[in-house]
């Protein structure tokens, strides 16, 4: 009862405190949600958007009780309201100028600004994380992603075709784009692209973030192997829209099975995360098993 009762006042300071703060924050953002849930959220390639942002509220919740019993020391007025200043004037020229990377890219820096002014360095270091993981939903300028995305493609193109042939599908390949008996299949931006990879990356640091193994090493090579994980799921991905307009007709494979397909993508990136996640841990089990043995044997 006593800890309820410090929870619901520490809750009860933390909106006197705050409540003013997210207010002015909705009244700057909520234009800019507004525009992005009826037009670039809506597009397949660009999906993940409020996904991240509501993932990223949560692991702000998540820390909230966390930072608000840390010791802030001393508060950074000045670079705070630096980084305020810089934040605005991005928001000003994406919001005026239509480039969203500046507008909803100032949203990140305008919470950091909000940090450093009330908690110092203290609250930046406890929600530095989930500061970090929205940057996943800011769109990356086309000239990047059209560079990037191509060989990503014909890689990914050329995986399911080796794959399919090997399992005795009358499949063929000219660049991207797949033929499998009557039909061909154009692997698209959405399907295979940058986006999808960086998606699949955010996924696995936030699975990362919410285990939070004391294993650095654990930690660390889980990390790097999220890149191929993503790939992999992304080829699973296009098999599995290939195999269901070969059995099912084109119809089925842009329809409701494209989708089915998506949420393949990313629980088979899930699965695949958990297993290397599995196997990593067994490794580190094994590894530690011996150090003791050797050390037992040499005392």
């Amino acid at each position: 009862m006593a800890n309820l009762k410090c929870r619901l006042y520490t809750l009860k300071l933390a909106m006197t405190e705050w409540w003013p703060i997210l207010l002015g924050m909705l009244i700057l953002y909520l234009p800019t949600l507004f525009d992005l849930f009826n037009g670039l959220w809506v597009t397949e390639e660009q999906a993940h958007g409020p996904i991240i942002l509501a993932l990223s509220i949560w692991l702000i919740h998540r820390q909230w009780q966390s930072m608000m019993e840390r010791n802030s020391g001393n508060p950074a007025p000045i670079l705070g309201w630096t980084v305020f200043v810089i934040a605005l004037v991005l928001y000003i020229i994406g919001r005026s100028q239509q480039i969203m990377l500046f507008e909803l890219g100032s949203f990140i820096w305008m919470l950091v600004a909000i940090l450093l002014i009330r908690r110092g360095f203290g609250g930046f270091k406890v929600m530095w994380f989930p500061l970090f993981f929205m940057l996943f939903m800011i769109p990356l300028p086309g000239t990047v992603v059209t560079t990037l995305t191509m060989p990503m493609k014909v890689a990914v193109s050329y995986a399911t075709d080796n794959i399919l042939y090997w399992a005795g599908y009358p499949i063929a390949r000219n660049g991207v784009v797949l033929q499998i008996g009557q039909y061909q299949l154009l692997v698209a931006d959405a399907c295979a692209g940058l986006q999808t990879l960086l998606t699949l990356e955010a996924l696995g640091l936030f699975y990362l973030n919410v285990v939070r193994h004391s294993s650095v090493f654990r930690n660390v090579a889980l990390a790097i192997l999220i890149v191929p994980i993503s790939f992999s799921a992304n080829v699973i991905r296009v098999i599995t829209l290939t195999l269901i307009t070969y059995h099912f007709g084109d119809e089925a494979g842009q329809g409701f099975l494209h989708v089915f397909a998506g949420i393949a993508l990313f629980l088979s990136a899930l699965i695949l995360i958990m297993g290397m996640d599995a196997l990593l841990q067994l490794f580190v089990k094994t590894r530690a098993a011996r150090t003791v043995r050797l050390t037992r044997k040499f005392e």
